[in-house]
């Protein structure tokens, strides 16, 4: 068993220790006060000696413990304490390193000093109310300072020895600001302005330390900063890379915990309690600046971003910090980055705590049940809000970007939908909440927040599914002589069945004619893409025609001759093939070299095609051919006569799986 000792009183000391008895290593934490020692908690493995230790002490401890390894994290201006522990371990032969904090940049406007007494004698020269924030180890060489008793606030640590420091200094009790760091920028902020400071003193104890925010708070208030300069160029290793070291040294796994939390729609009020638990309790929050903003702690850290990469790799890289909380807008699983994001820390230890989603927020205030709503996000996405109004009686959206509610409410009026009943949730939980009911009509043309949703509900909705929608449906031209080729409703509702689409689908129609093949395929597969394949112009117009129609914003037309404009196109799921232009051998050599398993239906009436078709299903693992010979019913002369089409040939094709 290994035997580790580390010299701490830092956040990385005590990290480290927590870090090392966790892994099962017996770990002795060296601390110089009582307050020190009640912040690590020991544990079966973990001991925590609270002494400060002399050079000589230091040998007999070695010598008696027989550490494998000694880790100097005390603060970077303990350099008498670092000197004796290199002294120490050199006399007894222990390994040793060294734990540093990276430096912090400072502005050309800092103004820098040796040590305390000069920082004391530079401040005697000026006015105005000093927040010292440097411990209370030299608090009496500040009272030099003219005025120090009103000038002077003092920032220590929350222990007897610092008080009592502060007051036999004769600093006034009510300057006496007794709190553990580090603090946020906001904390600064505030403390500065309560003490009405001018100067801000303070040692480059790194950003662990808060250094950077200090910095911060005091070019936010205009407050002169004095820098009491660090020991030059310490060598050693940074947190992240002592990690790393002990990792591979001994063969431990560093593991980070981290939880991803919804913390509802937006106040603190429509948290979890356990929501509220961990994230106060960790060590780093990340999320969107307006979360983080609102929720952190004093003095907690964050990090602010939304992207999953991004989370994921200052996850990954930052060791200092063993507890994450990534926060998420409403629920964890409701349309939350959390889908992306989990694959991408796998190595780490995950927890999802669930919250309270804003469809579920919207629908309480309204008094609706929500277990029939079809929720959508607008969010960076673009699905065809339309159709899903159009079949469903409750759709719940999810607003932003492009596809704001005014666009929203603008798309279903052009659709016909104006009188549909909406419900406009904005800000949900905020104090400034509000909800607007109306009909798209009425409220189309309204100003609404960027955080908003949307709940519609349709009276009557086009619950009907089916394929071989009516021709009459679909716009087609006048002239006979430039009439396009349109695939019959009996025809079209056959080769859907044999496509066997799922919702998803990517789909490649070529030859697409008016496109009603598109449009029933885009109906079908509403989560997925239909692309439809022309060249001829005229034909061109009428897919635009009843793709708009229709309101089918997954139709993406492309002009051009098959197979040369598809060689940029998705790989397909699905094909159908109304017209190749003799091009067939062309046109499935290309759809199975991007998809070999992709489902293919084709149609032929020329004995050519026919030919070309059976040829081409000899190379598909399941192919079948099946003829339809469609005869409709027509007037003539007060009789109906029944009137024969020309019988289609109907091929299906697709290498593996089952039997098509």
């Amino acid at each position: 068993m290994y035997n580790i000792c580390i010299f701490s009183g830092t956040t990385e000391g005590r990290k480290l220790a927590e870090f090392l008895s966790e892994q099962q290593i017996n770990t002795t934490a060296c601390v110089a006060t009582e307050y020190g020692e009640a912040l690590i908690k020991p544990s079966g493995k973990l001991t925590v000696l609270t002494e400060r230790l002399s050079e000589d002490e230091m040998e007999k401890l070695f010598l008696k413990s027989k550490y494998d390894l000694v880790i100097d994290a005390t603060h970077p201006y303990a350099t008498e304490v670092t000197k004796n522990i290199v002294s120490a371990c050199k006399k007894t032969n222990t390994e040793h390193i060294r734990l540093i904090r990276s430096t912090s940049s400072v502005s050309s406007e800092t103004v820098f000093v040796s040590d305390a007494d000069e920082a004391a004698e530079y401040l005697n020269t000026t006015e105005g109310n000093i927040l010292l924030t440097t411990g209370s180890k030299d608090i009496i060489k500040y009272t030099r300072i003219h005025g120090f008793d009103e000038r002077l606030y003092a920032r220590v640590l929350p222990n007897k020895e610092s008080l009592e420091a502060c007051i036999d200094a004769g600093i006034n009790p009510s300057h006496i600001i007794c709190m553990q760091g580090p603090f946020s920028e906001e904390m600064n902020i505030a403390m500065l302005k309560g003490a009405s400071a001018k100067y801000l003193v303070t040692k480059d104890g790194g950003s662990v330390g808060g250094f950077d925010a200090k910095i911060c708070a005091a070019k936010d208030t205009g407050v002169q900063t004095v820098v009491i300069g660090r020991p030059e160029k310490e060598e050693g290793l940074s947190f992240s890379d002592v990690i790393d070291l002990l990792c591979k040294k001994y063969g431990l796994q560093y593991k980070p915990c981290v939880y991803v939390i919804g913390i509802g729609p937006g106040s603190d009020d429509c948290m979890t309690v356990k929501a509220k638990n961990m994230i106060a309790t960790a060590d780093c929050l990340i999320g969107a600046k307006r979360m983080v903003e609102n929720i952190a702690l004093p003095g907690q850290t964050v990090f602010e971003a939304i992207d999953p990469q991004k989370i994921a790799d200052f996850i990954l890289s930052r060791r200092e910090y063993r507890t994450f909380a990534v926060l998420l807008s409403g629920d964890a699983g409701f349309y939350s980055g959390a889908k992306k994001l989990l694959p991408l820390i796998s190595g780490c230890e995950t927890h999802i705590l669930p919250g309270i989603s804003s469809l579920v927020y919207l629908c309480s205030r309204i008094h609706r049940s929500y277990e029939d709503v079809k929720p959508v996000s607008l969010h960076g996405r673009d699905p065809d809000i339309v159709s899903y109004v159009k079949k469903e009686s409750k759709v719940f959206a999810l607003a932003g970007g492009e596809n704001d509610v005014s666009n929203i409410l603008c798309r279903l009026v052009a659709a016909g939908l104006a009188n549909v009943s909406v419900y406009i949730g904005e800000r949900l939980s905020y104090s400034d909440e509000k909800i607007t009911h109306g009909t798209a009509k009425e409220l189309a043309r309204g100003v609404y927040d960027k955080l908003s949703c949307i709940l519609i509900e349709n009276e009557h909705p086009e619950s009907i599914i089916s394929f071989g929608l009516s021709d009459d449906l679909f716009m087609r031209n006048t002239e006979t002589e430039k009439r396009v080729p349109m695939t019959k409703s009996e025809v079209r509702a056959v080769c859907l069945s044999k496509l066997k689409l799922t919702g998803n689908a990517v789909c490649w129609d070529i030859g697409a004619g008016t496109g009603s093949v598109s449009a029933e395929m885009a109906l079908a597969a509403e989560n997925g893409k239909v692309y439809a394949v022309e060249y001829k112009e005229n034909a061109i117009k009428l897919l635009k025609q009843n793709a708009e129609s229709f309101s089918l914003a997954n139709v993406i037309i492309t002009e051009g001759r098959a197979p040369d404009v598809c060689k940029t196109l998705p790989s397909p799921t699905h094909a159908f093939i109304g017209g190749s232009s003799g091009s067939m051998n062309e046109i499935i050599d290309l759809l199975t070299k991007k998809n070999p398993s992709v489902r293919i239906v084709a149609t032929a009436v020329s004995l050519e095609t026919i030919a070309e078709l059976n040829e081409c299903m000899k190379g598909f693992d399941n192919a079948e051919v099946v003829s339809i010979a469609v005869t409709r019913g027509k007037n003539v002369g007060g009789h109906n006569m029944m009137i024969a089409q020309n019988p289609v040939y109907i091929y299906t094709m697709q290498n593996g799986g089952k039997k098509v």
